[in-house]
């Protein structure tokens, strides 16, 4: 008794359909590859690269405590944010 040559047969190896579907499986294949790559790296914030001298963007505090107030500064544990 012979062992069993492949898991299908010859035939359908070489058929239209079957090619079709080993490239849908290797282009899905890529494509989940590329897509957990980019989840593992960190994340890029191309807005922080236009700004050059690394302020912020707003003119204001969006703070809800008024300016001296924030609790911790009482405290003496953080400054409060100096608003320009």
């Amino acid at each position: 008794m012979s062992p069993p040559t492949g898991v299908l047969p010859p035939e359908w190896l070489a058929s239209a359909w079957y090619a079709t579907l080993t490239a849908f499986v290797a282009v899905n294949t890529l494509v989940y590859v590329v897509l957990s790559v980019a989840k593992i790296l960190p994340r890029a914030h191309p807005t922080t690269w236009l700004r050059r001298d690394g302020i912020s963007r707003r003119r204001e505090s969006r703070s809800i405590y008024p300016p001296g107030m924030h609790p911790a500064a009482r405290d003496g544990a953080v400054a409060s944010p100096q608003v320009d």
